[in-house]
């Protein structure tokens, strides 16, 4: 049975082929890189000891740099497996969900039909590039030549013109045997039955060929000559060859310069033709464009083929940032670990066309070098949108954050992003907060002035509406000639010490915590050893508590409870309810867990930073410097958070019995 092209793409287009060779090989965790979908393994057709076997996604081939294999799905299973081609296809269509096409007289017909076509749609190329370079062609020269673009870069692009006639194409179509039956299935005439004699459809217009993922012309968009135009520009209309919601512009040469040699796999879609052209005239040949839609879910997708964080770029003005929100709520409920959008703005006023005719690709990589991140889109648009002023304004202003992110798919990816907006909430309101702290603190002593410095408990965080301070992230206070562990991770341990019915939930990420403190993970190696002999809806606070004494911890433990207790944190203390210790301890480990990012994150910029000085590549450095306060600034703002818990609780409410400890 003979497959169609288009089946055989759509199928190797759903099925990654890492999927496909994973299956009988064992990725190396050191030289893969799945965020770049980006696998190296020990080749399978040859022994080796070093993986030299490489397998790209965004290719959908493989490479042994060992033996010289090269391939693509169905290769992999016809030479490895030694199905026949039939039998991989069939084994892709199955991991793809797409049925098999039944052998059909029609469907043959039909693809034959399509390759005709096609061969249609080139001689209407050649057609509209030689009529550019006739007398009648010069106006749309000068426009051209006007625009900056070299002959070479027209030539690139196959750009053409299309005379103001009505029949020009048609009947240069039709003298080379063309029926009109393709002419019309081609979309290159108006016809229908309101229309006596057809008409070609691009008239007075300079045109671009929109081609396939095999770079075969199936569409045209036309620029009008005339400021009376009805329509600036003008597509094809849908046909058998072009479906423009899933169509990129200048798709396949974007793709190959972002992964070859010079490339960094970046793609950045533009909002026109000529942006891309000229982009790739000032040596940026990565850039791709929707067909003067807003972008459609097809197209986004057609940019995670091609790479895991795309750069969408809009004009500066109110349109194009319009579009970029726009874009933004389409791109929210899809991301995933390593799936991402970034967006890079133009200065008011101007598209990458203007940017780069004048003084080249600097002010353009400029501007992609401060591409925002998508959660940063998002955040900006809300607080812009009004004044926070007021309790009421502020939390709409969070209910509508938290229903932004309640649309994203994967649930590890909303959990970070939803962290991100709190931790974003709570320092846009800090200042504000700040400002009204010596009040505050008057008013909790009734109205008494600070007389010399407060101790411990009176610089507490408040046990209602504030909660555990910021002074979770410094420890600074000393047991005997002992420190004591960091105020956060004394937090997170005396908790699940104090509720142990918390591991009945929640044990595997409880045994995974890791603490700075060597004190703390004596303790919690002792902790979960006890709890290991005790069914886990057995384990009582006392039982536990005798346990540790017995292996020599209760003197930590009580200095555990003096500090959480000094500093007022009543909520990891015992006479907190159930309820509340089990979201202090949500948000005390998350708390724990972004600074351990940020802190390994810092290292290892530091270590690329020290790399990139001793290969003497400043611009790197500079990246990097600025990366490396991102994650400074970051720290900061964990460090000044206001509250990681929310008071005692409703259910505890304000215990005397606490408060007099």
């Amino acid at each position: 049975m003979r497959f169609s092209n288009s089946f055989l793409d759509e199928i190797r287009d759903r099925v990654p082929i890492s999927d496909v060779v994973g299956r009988r090989v064992s990725w190396d965790k050191r030289k893969t890189n799945v965020s770049r979908a980006d696998y190296w393994a020990c080749c399978p057709f040859h022994g080796e000891k070093s993986p030299s076997f490489h397998c790209e996604d965004r290719k959908g081939r493989y490479h042994c740099f060992g033996c010289g294999v090269t391939g693509d799905h169905f290769r992999f299973l016809t030479e490895l497996e030694g199905l026949s081609f039939p039998e991989a296809v069939q084994q892709i269509a199955d991991m793809a969900g797409i049925a098999m096409p039944i052998a059909d007289p029609v469907m043959e017909k039909r693809e034959k039909e399509r390759t005709s076509l096609l061969d249609v749609m080139e001689l209407a190329t050649q057609f509209f590039q030689d009529q550019l370079q006739t007398a009648n062609g010069a106006r749309a020269r000068a426009y051209l030549r006007d625009r900056g673009l070299t002959g070479r870069t027209i030539e690139t692009f196959r750009l053409g013109f299309a005379t103001d006639s009505r029949n020009a194409l048609k009947e240069f179509l039709a003298g080379k045997g063309v029926p009109k039956e393709q002419i019309e299935a081609c979309g290159l005439v108006v016809h229908g039955p309101e229309v006596p004699v057809s008409y070609d459809r691009f008239r007075d217009r300079i045109m671009f060929p929109i081609l396939s993922s095999r770079e075969k012309v199936i569409a045209f968009g036309g620029r009008a000559m005339s400021p009376d135009a009805p329509a600036k520009y003008l597509n094809s209309n849908e046909t058998e060859l072009f479906h423009k919601g899933n169509v990129l512009y200048n798709f396949t040469r974007a793709r190959r310069a972002a992964q070859g040699a010079n490339g960094d796999g970046t793609i950045i879609a533009v909002e026109g033709y000529m942006d891309v052209i000229a982009l790739h005239q000032a040596g940026i040949e990565n850039a791709v464009a929707p067909l003067g839609t807003a972008l459609t879910e097809n197209q986004l997708e057609l940019l995670w083929r091609m790479t895991p964080q795309p750069v969408l770029c809009f004009d500066g003005d109110g349109a194009g940032i319009r579009a970029a929100n726009r874009a933004a709520d389409l791109a929210l409920p899809h991301i995933k670990p390593g799936r991402t959008v970034r967006f890079a703005l133009l200065p008011d006023g101007k598209d990458p066309d203007d940017l780069v005719r004048n003084e080249g690709r600097a002010p353009f990589d400029k501007v992609m070098s401060q591409a925002k991140p998508l959660a940063e889109m998002i955040w900006g648009r809300e607080i812009n949108a009004g004044q926070f002023e007021t309790p009421e304004a502020k939390a709409e202003l969070e209910a509508r954050l938290k229903q932004l992110v309640a649309v994203i798919a994967d649930e590890n990816v909303r959990r970070h992003y939803q962290q991100d907006m709190r931790d974003r909430l709570n320092g846009f309101f800090q200042p504000q907060f700040q400002n009204r702290t010596n009040e505050r603190r008057n008013f909790e002593r009734g109205g008494g002035q600070n007389k010399g410095r407060p101790n411990d408990g009176q610089r507490g965080a408040r046990v209602s509406g504030s909660g555990i301070s910021d002074r979770l992230a410094r420890s600074g206070l000393v047991r005997g000639h002992q420190e004591l562990p960091a105020l956060r991770e004394s937090v997170l341990a005396l908790t699940v010490v104090n509720h142990p019915a918390l591991m009945q939930d929640e044990y595997d990420e409880i045994a995974s915590i890791d603490y700075d403190s060597r004190e703390l993970q004596r303790l919690w190696s002792g902790m979960l050893g006890a709890a290991a002999a005790v069914a886990a809806q057995h384990l009582t606070r006392e039982h536990l508590i005798e346990r540790l004494e017995e292996l020599g911890f209760g003197g930590l433990i009580q200095s555990l409870e003096q500090q959480i207790r000094n500093a007022r944190l009543w909520i990891a203390t015992e006479e907190a309810a159930m309820e509340d210790a089990r979201e202090g301890y949500r948000q005390a480990l998350a708390f724990h867990k972004r600074a351990k990012a940020l802190r390994w994150h810092k290292i290892e910029l530091e270590r690329e930073i020290a790399e990139a000085t001793e290969a003497g590549n400043g611009e790197v450095i500079d990246q990097l410097m600025r990366a490396l306060q991102e994650v400074h600034f970051e720290g900061l703002r964990l460090e000044n958070q206001e509250a990681i818990v929310d008071g005692f609780g409703v259910l505890s409410g304000r215990v005397k019995k606490a408060a007099n400890h």
